[in-house]
């Protein structure tokens, strides 16, 4: 039996608490684990962003990253590594690159999930000087229209939303055509949604998917960006979770995104997927702080079991196994429960339990010890002094930590 040691990347942009506790806790966990004749061990490291050959073999088994979906150097490296080494990453970078909410709003409406009504508008201005073509083009096909037949169509209040946007960069809530008009006027260059509001809503609940683990976490819109997240387990009914639970998973796996969240709102026993094209979700202990224990936890077990198993990466979605269920007689909730099936194959969630049970069943203690520790909350710190102007940094690194503290006094280790 060998000894062999599995390297961790992390591809990281301002990115501050969660990668020092992400390591703190793998090196205090000590993990040695017997798979395949071998003795596998790990080490974590930060990927560098430098001048790189297509040829040069990559030294990461998995690398968890939070660069993708905006910079591209560390996005094309991570191409070239997994095409040409095999390697395995959080998440698929063409998966992140490509779908959109557009794409993500008309696959799930195939799939016959309830997805409120929506239609897309051009953009209220153009660059003029990006295609010699575009005058042309507009002054030819470009029909006139309407924008407040449309908002009828809808009826009020209605969401006004880039097409392809992410973290509320130009969502606005729209009571009126006065409003929608000016909302327009306001949006510029962006291609815009409009949306049917779920209104009034019973439930907002965000639904974070990292593998085949799904946190439920009850969310406030209207609040501060630091309380949006609300504390504690949200109360529903069995029912209602697994439904949650099953639909992120559904999303995540179609579109092979192993790290992404799921915004559904409920209204007479319906739940509505809102929005659900957020691969590379808000990983921040001033967002998350009751739930980031949680995250840390669930990122740990997701990456220790692809780098020891070896998981292969998914290259490319494959979606007609869905769109042959969904072309059955089934009823909607066989068809659904068809879907889930799948999504479970996909992130192998019984042989991923078994692992963990097996070999990762101390996380919870050694990661309920460290989030006592002085160096937890110095990484707290160090995340609130970047965000937050000097004379608020004790409050909110105290705001933060006693939030954790709470996490420890409601959940400790089994």
């Amino acid at each position: 039996m060998g000894n062999v040691t599995k390297t961790i990347g992390l591809s990281l942009g301002a990115d501050i608490c969660w990668p020092i506790c992400f390591e703190e806790i793998v090196r205090e966990m000590k993990l040695s684990i017997p798979f395949a004749g071998d003795n596998v061990s790990f080490q974590v490291e930060r990927v560098m962003i430098e001048p790189y050959s297509l040829q040069q073999p990559c030294k990461y088994a998995v690398v968890l990253d939070r660069l993708t979906h905006w910079y591209n150097t560390s996005r094309e490296w991570i191409k070239k590594a997994i095409l040409l080494n095999d390697l395995y990453v959080l998440n698929n970078p063409w998966a992140v690159q490509s779908m959109e909410k557009q794409t993500t709003y008309c696959a799930m409406m195939r799939l016959g999930l309830p997805i409120p009504k929506t239609w897309m508008v051009p953009p209220k201005s153009y660059d003029r000087s990006s295609s010699k073509d575009l005058e042309f083009t507009l002054r030819n096909y470009a029909k006139l229209f309407d924008l407040g037949h449309l908002g009828r169509e809808l009826e009020y209040p209605l969401f006004m939303k880039p097409y392809d946007g992410g973290g509320w960069v130009g969502v606005s809530k729209i009571d009126n055509e006065g409003e929608l008009r000016a909302s327009y006027e306001q949006s510029g260059k962006h291609v815009m949604h409009l949306q049917e509001a779920v209104n009034p809503y019973e439930h907002f609940m965000r639904c974070v998917g990292l593998g085949p683990q799904v946190k439920l976490i009850n969310y406030d819109p209207a609040a501060p960006l630091h309380g949006r997240y609300v504390a504690g387990q949200p109360q529903l009914s069995t029912a209602d979770q697994d439904w949650l639970r099953k639909v992120t998973l559904i999303i995540n796996a179609f579109f092979v995104w192993d790290f992404n969240s799921c915004e559904c709102l409920s209204k007479d026993g319906v739940w509505y997927p809102i929005d659900f094209a957020n691969p590379c979700p808000d990983s921040q202990v001033t967002s998350l702080h009751w739930h980031f224990p949680w995250y840390i936890k669930a990122n740990i077990r997701w990456a220790i079991f692809c780098a020891t198993t070896g998981r292969k990466m998914r290259l490319n979605q494959n979606w007609q196994p869905y769109f042959d269920i969904a072309d059955t007689d089934m009823a909607p909730d066989e068809k659904f429960e068809a879907y889930a099936a799948l999504a479970e194959e996909h992130f192998e969630t019984e042989r991923f339990e078994e692992f963990c049970d097996k070999h990762l069943s101390h996380l919870d203690e050694v990661t309920w010890n460290f989030f006592a520790t002085d160096r937890a909350k110095q990484a707290i710190r160090e995340k609130v002094a970047s965000l937050y102007p000097h004379h608020e940094i004790e409050t909110f690194t105290e705001h933060f930590f006693e939030q954790i503290q709470r996490w420890r006094e409601m959940e400790p280790p089994k």
